[in-house]
């Protein structure tokens, strides 16, 4: 089995954040690191893999767009244990929407498949920068497979007319049993696995494993296809959050300290 797990490099959420003159997010400037979402899609490829019938004939390769410092997100992901990574760079891509991303994404995936072709393709419910959750949908619809998506349990099984991905989806009023068979996109959420720690061994491990790099022009994608230019959405504006102020002391050292307090919480409307 040939699995694709499609990773993204995301600014630090401790780290002071920005955004560009043209309103795009700061991905150069500040520490990035994987995506917290998308360990629990590298962890799931790992499992399927290590649970499969044939574990050594099983390939986990990571796949990334973004810019040179994504390598950091592949990276990580071939220390948890993925064989191999491909890493997307190209200055055109700066300022990429979901719909050119999952463009990009997908002629990734296809060039992947020209030789051994590739089975299934994981990610993670989510980005923990955009928060957009579509990129899974959109890949199946442009690689012509089902989606299996939002799973919280998985399992793969072997049945007459190839593998099936059987998963747990819960909603709001119900739970719902979802499956398919191979080839598909499935994404996976943060009730899924609990993910691993890279070992010693595995980040040693991880120095020797191949990362490709490939640009637009190696999957046949115009750069008019893609960047701040091509976007469908964009941010038309950003406004920075005000700075903290400093809060109010009420001094209770003749009994007034409670009056103050519900004085101070009825002027802003919480009782």
């Amino acid at each position: 089995m040939n699995i694709v797990v499609c990773v993204k490099y995301v600014p630090d959420a401790a780290a002071d954040q920005k955004f560009e003159d043209d309103n795009t997010v700061d991905r150069i400037g500040v520490d990035g690191l994987l995506s917290e979402l998308d360990e629990y899609a590298v962890e799931q490829a790992l499992q399927i893999k290590e649970t499969g019938d044939d574990p050594d004939s099983t390939v986990v390769t990571v796949l990334s767009m973004g810019p040179e410092q994504a390598t950091v997100a592949v990276r990580k992901a071939l220390q948890m244990g993925a064989d191999k990574g491909v890493h997307v760079v190209d200055d055109a891509l700066a300022g990429s929407d979901a719909l050119a991303t999952s463009l990009v994404l997908a002629e990734a995936i296809k060039k992947l498949g020209a030789g051994p072709g590739w089975d299934l393709v994981v990610c993670g419910m989510e980005s923990t920068d955009g928060g957009m959750g579509v990129i899974p949908a959109m890949l199946s619809e442009r690689l012509g497979v089902p989606g299996v998506t939002l799973g919280s349990e998985i399992t793969v099984s072997s049945k007459e007319g190839g593998a099936v991905v059987r998963i747990r989806r819960n909603g709001d009023a119900s739970t719902d049993t979802i499956e398919g068979t191979l080839p598909l996109v499935l994404s996976v959420t943060d009730q899924s696995c609990e993910v691993r720690y890279p070992s010693f061994k595995g980040i040693m491990a991880a120095k020797k494993k191949p990362v490709e790099t490939w640009s637009l022009g190696d999957l046949g994608v115009g750069p008019g296809q893609v960047g701040s230019g091509a976007a469908w959405s964009v941010v038309e504006s950003a406004i920075p959050r005000p700075a903290r102020t400093a809060g109010e002391i009420v001094t209770d050292g003749d009994g007034s300290g409670a009056k103050a307090l519900v004085d101070f919480l009825a002027s802003k409307k919480f009782i």
